[in-house]
Formats: C-alpha cells, structure tokens, sequence
C-alpha cells in the first residue's frame, strides 16, 4: 500500500535522484518491496521507480529513503537501473549488501 503522503515522498525523492544523478527524473510507479533473509524481514517498504532523462547510462533509478530515529535524519537511496539491477527488489538488495560491505548494516 502506497502512503498518503507518496506524493510529496515522489516529489522529494525526484530531488534526490536529480541531485545525485545529474539528470531529471518523472516518476512512474510505487512499488512495495520486502527483502528477506531467511526468515527474517531486513527491510520492507515503498521504492519509487523514476524515468531519467538525459542520464548517459540509464534510463530509470529506483529510489527510498530511511528515517534514522537517533538523528532524526532522513537517508536518500537512488539505484540506477543497470545490469545486474533490473528491478526495485534488486536495487534494494544491492543497497543492503553494499551498506553491509562498507560496515554500514
């Protein structure tokens, strides 16, 4: 289910994905994601799937955010649609094993 506010969540997340891309960025979907491992929920939410335009490589970015409770600050992610990434779920999937790389779980 999409949240009441996801349009101004799309309008904040284009933004992002503009900024970190240097391109413009249309949304397009709303897609709930829920990643898995095992039986263990790592993450669930809404990713936003924008068009790019005039991006030299890609020509959609799936895009979320996190809320850090101890900070109070809100975490962009913008992952461009390129191979292996070819789905929210993927971009999501990436993020997490990316993050848990770079010691950032």
């Amino acid at each position: 289910m999409v949240e009441n506010n996801s349009n101004e969540i799309a309008t904040q997340l284009a933004i992002a994905v503009e900024g970190l891309h240097n391109c413009r960025a249309t949304f397009l979907d709303a897609v709930p994601v829920i990643e898995k491992f095992g039986e263990k929920t790592v993450w669930e939410g809404i990713v936003y799937v924008f068009h790019l335009i005039r991006h030299p490589q890609a020509e959609k970015c799936y895009a979320w955010y996190s809320d850090n409770p101890e900070t109070g600050k809100r975490r962009y992610y913008a992952v461009l649609h390129l191979p292996p990434i070819d789905s929210p779920g993927k971009a999501v999937r990436a993020s997490i094993v990316h993050g848990h790389k770079a010691g950032k779980s």
